[in-house]
């Protein structure tokens, strides 16, 4: 017992040893550059008296919509102090926006934005964390029967893709390799990540993410390892009541639409696979990936306003998760508020679409039975679009 106790005092003054003693409490560069603290708040003034585009082009939110998302985040974000004065509420909003709009370094920030890289990144991790606890159940409700009927209706409206509940879709989000991960993380593309799945509707606001997933793992294992699946197989996600296509009699299911990554299931279409189909087979796959494009353009929107995606994820993995769970919540608090800015989306052209040609109504149990109604329906004098066969 002695012996053990000797031991545990060695390996602590050994690491104490180790720790880089602090030779400031404040940086001088920083306390010279910032001395009451308030340049931040000075910034923000001047920015809201410029009006509406150049508060846009720095937070990458309109000033409604910023002073909305403090409001709903303030109370978590202020901290009682005795001694030493926090960094106010709205500064560390306004620091993380800032982080996540751009993508600089904790470093390039210290020496914009006055304070100490570490200060900085404590600040943006705890926003994050604050931003999916708080507005998770507004920005990404719970799926409901109404709610995929919703963005069906929508879907059929845009896309002209009926009883479509939505894209599904996974991203690889670059990050720096962990230690001692191995190959966990290295993907099919040659470098390292961690991944993205994402449900979308038509208006490209997410209805479900995963997120976390390996790199190294492909779409299809992604998705039936999360909670999604897991509900759709046990029968328990609440999708509507099959009904026929227009101008067909049989009941067909609701489904997701995805590519040829995922699996085809009564609730999940996927294209044809195959170098020899039929031009039915064909048109279906147009149509569809013309639909599924609505997840490619949500990824785009969210990687170019939140343009921390433009870089690797150089923090800690449970850090990098943080990131990209409150970047997908902002993406539906500003889409929802601003819209979608026409610079911003990913318009696909028709012309370059990926073209790859690799359960509960009885009468269409069958998923591939499923898919061919859909094909019948697609090719119909009712389903059919006047260019569709300009398109393959």
């Amino acid at each position: 017992m002695d012996h053990e106790i000797i031991l545990l005092m060695l390996l602590r003054r050994r690491m104490k040893k180790k720790q880089k003693q602090r030779k400031f409490w404040v940086n001088p560069y920083i306390l010279t550059m910032n001395q009451d603290g308030g340049h931040f708040k000075r910034k923000y003034e001047a920015l809201k008296i410029c009006g509406n585009e150049k508060f846009f082009e720095y937070f990458r939110m309109t000033i409604t919509s910023f002073e909305q998302l403090f409001t709903k985040l303030a109370p978590r974000l202020q901290k009682q102090y005795v001694f030493r004065k926090p960094v106010d509420p709205i500064e560390k909003l306004g620091l993380t926006v800032r982080f996540l709009a751009t993508g600089n370094s904790f470093r390039d920030m210290e020496f914009t934005d006055y304070r100490g890289k570490s200060t900085i990144s404590r600040i943006v991790q705890e926003v994050c964390r604050a931003i999916w606890d708080i507005l998770l159940s507004e920005c990404i409700p719970t799926i409901t029967e109404e709610l995929m009927e919703q963005i069906a209706e929508d879907f059929d409206k845009k896309t002209n893709f009926p009883n479509c509940m939505g894209a599904l879709d996974g991203k690889h989000i670059r990050i720096n390799s962990p230690a001692h991960s191995g190959s966990l993380f290295f993907n099919y593309k040659n470098y390292n990540s961690i991944v993205l799945l994402g449900l979308v509707d038509s208006k490209y606001r997410f209805v479900y993410v995963d997120i976390g997933a390996y790199g190294k793992e492909c779409d299809s294992t992604i998705f039936q390892n999360t909670k999604l699946y897991e509900l759709l197989i046990q029968h328990r996600l609440p999708i509507p009541v099959s009904k026929p296509l227009p101008g067909l009699q049989k009941p067909v299911p609701y489904v997701f639409i995805a590519d040829e990554g995922l699996p085809l299931m009564s609730n999940l279409m996927r294209p044809y696979s195959g170098k020899h189909l039929s031009i039915d087979q064909r048109i279906f796959n147009y149509r569809l990936s013309r639909a599924r494009r609505n997840v490619e353009c949500a990824f785009g929107i969210l990687a170019n306003k939140w343009r921390i995606f433009h870089r690797p994820l150089n923090v800690k993995y449970d850090f990098a998760t943080d990131i990209i769970k409150a970047c997908c919540v902002l993406h539906n608090f500003v889409v929802s508020r601003d819209g979608s800015k026409m610079s911003e989306e990913l318009y696909i052209d028709d012309f370059l679409l990926d073209l790859r040609q690799t359960i509960d109504d009885v009468s269409l149990s069958n998923p591939v039975n499923i898919r061919d109604e859909f094909s019948k329906y697609l090719n119909s004098d009712v389903g059919a679009l006047s260019w569709q066969l300009t398109k393959i």
